[in-house]
């Protein structure tokens, strides 16, 4: 369905594989609404931590702003419920030039990086949505899974080693989902698992720039860090979880089983 080598760098970086107990939980029909929403959600959140890291450290105020308004109909539709689907694939557009701080040497690039990963992500945010009215499934909110926090709580709190480890963390977390839809698209239907397929092409190489931005800021080398997340990474993969999400750990229906 797709070609492998996209998947061999993000087996090689990942430190442990989706659990087939989890796999099976999510071919579940009953879960499909878990999981489309779950990872509708994911879209905007990997979007949110692009604007996030532009914001804080690489432009001014006013661009700055600027950004807050090209997610808020997003944030709208998703914490607000306000807004409708098909508008928002309409909406995808950055309607002011981005202009790097002075201050930071990295500006120029991660904006670059980060401007163009907010573009995709939104994309299939709203892909997903019509995904999503395809197959007959309204919005409805879902909490959050422990996935992000578990581990963004590792991050360090002093710069520059803070926006280091928030890179490296992306750079998981992309890597991850492209993981799970992989898996994921030998087991749903063929409609769902060519769409699957076509994020996993589209965002393959995430992770990746997340890495190169995070080995540029250091300055010095990172493997040790990088090992270090990759281990809380594969414990929230591998551990047992009561929540079921498109990010989740091994679920304890299988772990009573």
């Amino acid at each position: 369905m797709f070609d492998s080598s996209l998947l061999a760098p993000i087996h090689a970086f990942l430190q442990a594989e989706t659990p087939n107990e989890w796999v099976h939980e999510a071919q579940r029909p009953e879960n499909l609404r878990v999981v489309l929403t779950d990872h509708l959600i994911c879209e905007l959140k990997a979007a949110q931590s692009a604007m996030f890291l532009i914001r804080r450290y690489a432009v001014d105020e006013d661009s700055a702003q600027a950004l807050l308004q090209w997610l808020k109909p997003y944030e709208d539709f998703i914490y607000r419920q306000k807004g409708d689907w098909q508008s928002l694939s309409q909406t995808n557009r950055l309607k002011k030039t981005m202009l790097p701080r002075s201050d930071s040497p990295y500006s120029q690039e991660l904006i670059d990086k980060m401007v163009l990963l907010i573009k995709e992500e939104l994309h299939h945010f709203s892909q997903v949505l019509q995904i999503m009215q395809e197959y007959g499934i309204a919005y409805e909110n879902v909490n959050s899974s422990r996935y992000a926090k578990g581990l963004l709580r590792h991050v360090r709190t002093y710069e520059p080693q803070a926006l280091v480890d928030k890179l490296i963390c992306g750079a998981y977390i992309e890597a991850r989902s492209c993981e799970r839809f992989a898996v994921l698209a030998p087991h749903v239907d063929e409609h769902l698992g060519q769409f699957y397929v076509s994020l996993l092409r589209s965002e393959a190489r995430h992770f990746e720039d997340y890495l190169k931005l995070a080995r540029q800021i250091a300055n010095e080398d990172i493997s040790e860090r990088i090992a270090f997340f990759g281990q809380a990474e594969a414990r929230l993969i591998t551990d047992p979880d009561d929540d079921f999400k498109f990010h989740s750990g091994l679920p304890v229906s299988a772990v009573h089983a």
